[in-house]
């Protein structure tokens, strides 16, 4: 069964019932996952850049926006406008599928896991996780990549509060380490 419809037939009754609230549309549900790559290497490898953009197009399966530079930093080389990274938000279908892929497949691989920190919520209910490399998704062959390089995944959910926002992703299989 896919995540989506896992949320709606059982993990959106059982929020429901959890939480205690009066009405279905308060239950809190995941309206956008982003994922960003900062390259600090860009400026000076425009190679880098290139590899990164196919290597979140493969993860994601969306093509990857290309984020510049605000404002010229002299200490780190940059000049404003320059290319400094990479980032894709998923929405709908893809980011439940991104989703299902990160917590059944994705997470699951990296070494000496123990569960993803339970304090990474801002304090409305979203969520960020860093990746160390990108080998952990199967889509990426260790063959092919010209670096290892991570990048942030920040799951933004309608959630008002933390605990929401937990309850909500450990329903949905988020492995949270217990502290």
């Amino acid at each position: 069964m896919s995540l989506k419809k896992r949320y709606r037939e059982t993990i959106r009754p059982k929020l429901y019932k959890d939480l205690g609230f009066s009405n279905i549309h308060q239950v809190p549900k995941v309206e956008k996952v982003t994922v960003n790559r900062g390259l600090g290497e860009a400026a000076t490898n425009s190679k880098s850049l290139e590899a990164s953009l196919s290597e979140m197009a493969t993860i994601t399966g969306q093509k990857a926006l290309v984020t510049r530079a605000k404002k010229a930093i002299a200490t780190f080389k940059i000049r404003q406008g320059m290319p400094i990274g990479c980032a894709v938000t998923l929405r709908g279908d893809r980011m439940y599928a991104f989703l299902e892929r990160l917590i059944n497949l994705a997470l699951p691989r990296i070494r000496d896991f123990r569960g993803v920190n339970p304090k990474s919520f801002d304090g409305r209910g979203n969520y960020t996780l860093g990746v160390k490399e990108q080998l952990i998704f199967p889509e990426i062959s260790f063959d092919k990549i010209d670096a290892i390089r991570g990048m942030d995944i920040t799951i933004v959910t309608s959630a008002r509060t933390d605990e929401e926002g937990k309850a909500l992703l450990s329903e949905m299989g988020m492995p949270f380490r217990s502290n």
